[in-house]
């Protein structure tokens, strides 16, 4: 299992002020601010909730209301934690709500459908044989569905620790619970995923 290190703690802490200081100025009413964290993570935010939800369509319309959510509380913020911690515990809190109500049926028949966007875009400039693209393809979709099929929570703490690459605090903050809640869900996951994908090792 890789090991994820946060090396650069300044850029950490330059990009916390950054981010912190454009919401207090959308606080204030400049409009440009938001327009300017919306173009930075709005990307990364709907890559996220696709992750959680499976459902590409669910992800978009949770996307816009994490962003909807950060524009109504802006009078309200205070930069008391990192801005992505903030905008991430907004993002889970709707996913979490979205899969409590039941209404991923139609995701798991959509995964494949959409799968196919991410590996393709990044061996479309090599020149792999179709062989190597297909198993690459297959592994890929693999490893994701393994994470699909994990706990809620579990997933949550997965997608946020290697794809945001949060570390144990943030996440913590994100799911409201203890650090050591936080790295028994990720043993737990990750577990899961050696045994799942052992035939892969």
């Amino acid at each position: 299992m890789p090991q994820w290190v946060n090396e650069d703690m300044g850029a950490t802490s330059l990009a916390f002020d950054c981010d912190a200081e454009l919401m207090l100025r959308v606080r204030d009413g400049d409009g440009a601010s938001f327009a300017l964290l919306l173009d930075k993570y709005r990307v990364s935010v709907a890559h996220f909730l696709y992750r959680m939800v499976q459902d590409q369509a669910v992800a978009e319309e949770l996307a816009q209301e994490v962003f909807l959510r950060v524009y109504k509380s802006r009078e309200s913020y205070e930069p008391s934690a990192k801005f992505t911690t903030w905008l991430y515990r907004i993002a889970t809190h709707l996913a979490l709500n979205w899969l409590r109500d039941g209404k991923n049926e139609r995701g798991q028949e959509r995964l494949d459908d959409v799968a196919e966007d991410g590996p393709v875009r990044e061996v479309a400039d090599r020149t792999p044989t179709v062989e190597h693209q297909m198993v690459r393809q297959v592994k890929l979709e693999e490893v994701r569905k393994a994470v699909a099929a994990l706990p809620d929570k579990q997933r949550a703490a997965v997608l946020m620790h290697k794809y945001e690459e949060m570390d144990y605090s943030q996440i913590a903050k994100v799911l409201s619970c203890s650090e050591s809640a936080v790295k028994s869900l990720l043993f737990r996951a990750y577990e899961t995923l050696r045994v799942r994908l052992a035939h892969m090792a």
